[in-house]
């Protein structure tokens, strides 16, 4: 594998760190602005907004550029939201910045998955996308939990300082590592790229991700109530518990990439089902200390097993707009959050008990298998497969492009 993927890791870790950390920071930043802490919680929707208009508009402006550039630029957007929200007085500006700070996160990903795959051999695409994600679920296992403790001990703000200083190293990694002759954006125009997304297969694989990872986020957004209230945890020992998630995501991307490069769709459909088995067996898991630690490690490999079949399955079906739909993924991912935490709340308000949030979770999870296998029977009819097949076909429009 190129080294050159290294500099996009470090530029995803500096990514899932500032995404991940405000959850834990809340009430610093509440007290310190003088707001209540549903109102700090504004802050985090900000960044998820942030995100889902960012990631296709950015990734549509700058389809003509040099991806290099692209990569480089971006990551210079989220190191500024990151100062600004450093320095931030008042929770208003507070909030701009946060949103400022998610604008670059999905076009960082979408592009730097284009350039991930155009670097390697067609069989070992999946692969590179994940060791691109390997710095977004290696955030959970150290950054988040490093990030918080320094929020807790020398202020939230200084949080935000380090994130931007990551965000400087993956600079500085970009600009030595990402060599130039592998970022040459296409010359379609704006209006051919968007056209690329009118297909069906598309809109389904764009479904697919929010299906599934809302049911994540359904579960994981609560998941802190549930060790505490239901397992017995006390308080202090949820972020370790939380980068056992960050331990089981990062084994669950290394093996979703192997997988996906021999089995897109099986690796799709597996990872589906895992999760939504995990998820219905929550609230048993959540019963025990010893069961619900294995419970959050197994939700991050779970959930996680999908990401790198997800991403280039939405490349493949938009070849002609690998950068804009791959994007659009990232989008989609943010809306599954803030859709998944939404759903998961629901049941928690209408009294159906703690660990509700995870069946909810389930559920999404079998819609979620539901969306992919109508994808898969568009598919069939449109190429004229086997019926039994499930092993993903290189797309050679899809190979020209991320090697162009």
């Amino acid at each position: 594998m190129p080294l050159a993927l290294l500099a996009l890791a470090v530029g995803a870790f500096g990514i899932g760190t500032t995404e991940f950390v405000m959850m834990g920071l809340l009430p610093d930043v509440a007290d310190d602005l003088h707001i209540s802490i549903p109102t700090a919680g504004h802050l985090v929707s900000a960044y998820a907004l942030g995100v889902v208009i960012g990631a296709p508009l950015l990734a549509a402006v700058t389809a003509r550029m040099s991806r290099r550039t692209v990569l480089i630029g971006l990551m210079a957007v989220f190191v500024a939201g990151n100062a600004l929200s450093a320095f931030a007085p008042g929770y208003e500006s507070l909030l701009a910045a946060r949103f400022l700070s998610g604008l670059p996160h999905g076009a960082f990903f979408g592009v730097g998955a284009v350039v991930a795959t155009g670097m390697v051999a067609p069989e070992r695409k999946a692969r590179s996308v994940s060791l691109m994600f390997l710095g977004l679920t290696v955030a959970n296992v150290a950054g988040v939990p490093v990030a918080t403790l320094m929020g807790q001990h020398m202020g939230w703000r200084a949080t935000f300082l380090g994130v931007s200083a990551i965000g400087l190293a993956a600079i500085a990694a970009l600009a030595l590592l990402i060599p130039r002759d592998h970022t040459h954006a296409t010359a379609a125009g704006l209006r051919h790229e968007l056209a690329a997304l009118k297909s069906l297969p598309v809109w389904l694989a764009l479904g697919t991700t929010v299906a599934g990872f809302g049911a994540l986020f359904a579960a994981y957004s609560y998941v802190t109530p549930m060790l505490t209230d239901s397992a017995g945890f006390a308080p202090a020992s949820v972020t370790l518990l939380l980068a056992l998630f960050g331990v089981g995501a990062t084994a669950g991307n290394l093996l979703g990439g192997r997988l996906a490069d021999h089995a897109m769709r099986g690796t799709l459909f597996g990872g589906l089902a895992a999760l939504g088995v995990v998820l219905a067996l929550f609230p048993v898991l959540m019963r025990a200390e010893w069961s619900a630690a294995l419970g959050v490690a197994l939700l991050g490999m779970a959930a996680f097993v999908t990401g790198s079949p997800l991403q280039l399955m939405v490349m493949e079906k938009a070849a002609a707009a690998p950068s804009l739909a791959s994007s659009a993924n990232q989008a989609a991912f943010n809306l599954a959050n803030a859709g998944g935490a939404w759903i998961g709340g629901l049941a928690l308000a209408a009294g159906f008990g703690v660990t509700s949030p995870a069946l909810t979770g389930a559920a999404l999870a079998v819609l979620g298998l539901g969306v992919a296998g109508v994808a898969y029977g568009v598919d069939r009819r449109r190429a004229g497969a086997p019926a039994g097949r499930l092993v993903a076909a290189h797309v050679p429009e899809a190979q020209e492009q991320v090697h162009h």
